[in-house]
């Protein structure tokens, strides 16, 4: 790791203040200093970036990761893969998310128990590039729910996409399994999805399974996540104290509540991409959007966004992450989460680039240390030209993204233009 010095740029810190021009001093993997002046920190035995006035910001975090998806449009073509190609196929998808300027991730399910494990540890041990990482465990369902694709004359576990369980017992088992595995997070299907032919408002699992999963989870010191589209499972959530929900598309004044009664416990990651794109961007794969408004994901969308502003304004942590990696919401893609997020929930730029730094810091689970650019905090930085407190697209753009750097170390460095160690980034 060198020593780095950002001059000339405009700093968004992530703390909701307005940016402002000052220079960053990177050693080794931490900010060691922010001024806000020019020329103010020493250049002695640094590497000088001169930004011409770029726009400075911290490293993006994605809350509703599937590395294991691959960018197909079904969860059987997902499954198929066989696990020689899986694993390349994530390590690629990996270097896809840090490419486009998000440099952590949370594991939301994986296709294959220990997939998100062995890239976890991969990125983490330097083998491959990667944003640092949650993993998770397959998606947890009930004979016949969401991600149970077992068929009578195939009765093989191996063979769904989710890890199926029926009562508490099966589910301490299945739960201890994944964390023997080396999972961050298990994930509960705990509602259904109109494109598999279960209603999303149906509430799969008992809450006795449910306090099981948390129980063991608690013991292990782990996290429990939720897919959880119907009212009723996101009350589920809030009751047995499940950190992450995924989706809350249905909501009423109780589950509104009790949210934002718990609102320091828990995140929320809608997934609009995939409401949005299965809705009106499937067609070339089969799902038309008259198709997707008989099988209700119209309808879904009108609540999910209304759901989700309703939330905002209660000062629940609403974060980015769309369900990519299906073939109509490709991986890489992610960034338009920030820009449904303005378009359709009605927030400001400043509140979604919040959304994607400082609150995904804290849904890392590293809030006193990531997600802003602060005196000691690691060095997750991205050098963009443009300003996307002007223009959120931006952010879609690879080209637009001068410079990345994950933990003090540039994964893609600005070009060089002048002589002597300093480098010119636009």
């Amino acid at each position: 790791m060198a020593n780095v010095l950002f001059t000339n740029v405009r700093i968004f810190d992530g703390s909701g203040e307005q940016p402002y021009s000052g220079e960053v001093l990177v050693q080794g993997n931490r900010i060691a200093r922010v001024a806000r002046s020019a020329r103010s920190l020493p250049t002695s035995g640094v590497t000088v970036i001169d930004g011409a006035g770029a726009f400075l910001m911290p490293g993006m975090v994605e809350a509703h990761t599937h590395f294991s998806w691959n960018d197909q449009p079904s969860l059987d073509s997902i499954q198929r893969m066989p696990p020689e190609e899986h694993i390349l196929w994530c390590a690629q998808v990996a270097k896809r998310y840090l490419d486009m300027g998000w440099t952590s991730a949370v594991g939301a399910a994986t296709a294959k128990p220990r997939l998100d494990v062995v890239i976890r540890n991969a990125i983490n041990a330097g083998q491959i590039p990667g944003p640092r990482y949650l993993a998770a465990s397959q998606e947890i369902t009930v004979p016949g729910g969401l991600g149970d694709e077992t068929k009578p004359h195939l009765p093989y576990k191996e063979f769904s996409f989710g890890a199926v369980v029926s009562g508490r017992e099966q589910m301490r088992e299945c739960v201890r399994m994944f964390f023997k595995y080396g999972v961050d997070s298990i994930k509960l299907n705990l509602s259904g999805e109109y494109i598999v032919g279960l209603p999303a408002e149906l509430t799969q699992f008992s809450d006795e399974e449910i306090q099981i999963a948390v129980e063991e989870a608690k013991r292990f010191g782990k996290r429990v996540a939720a897919h959880a589209r119907s009212c009723e499972s996101v009350k589920q959530c809030v009751r047995h104290g499940i950190e992450v929900i995924y989706h809350a598309s249905f909501t009423d004044e109780e589950a509104l509540d009790l949210l934002e009664a718990n609102k320091d416990k828990h995140f929320v990651a809608p997934g609009l991409a995939w409401l949005i794109q299965t809705s009106f961007g499937a067609s070339q794969w089969g799902i038309t959007p008259e198709l997707a408004k008989n099988m209700g994901y119209h309808r879904e969308l009108e609540h999910a966004v209304e759901s989700m502003k309703k939330m905002i304004k209660r000062g629940i942590r609403v974060l980015p992450g769309g369900d990519y990696g299906f073939a109509w919401t490709p991986h890489g893609t992610n960034a338009k989460d920030l820009e449904y997020f303005v378009k359709h929930l009605g927030m400001s730029t400043m509140e979604a680039l919040i959304a994607a730094t400082r609150l995904g810091g804290q849904m890392m689970r590293m809030g006193h240390e990531l997600g802003q650019i602060k005196d000691g905090w690691l060095a997750d930085v991205l050098l963009v030209d443009g300003d996307p407190l002007a223009d959120i697209t931006v952010l879609q753009d690879r080209k637009r993204l001068l410079a990345i750097m994950k933990d003090g170390e540039f994964h893609k460095a600005p070009e060089v233009r002048g002589q002597r160690s300093t480098r010119w980034a636009a």
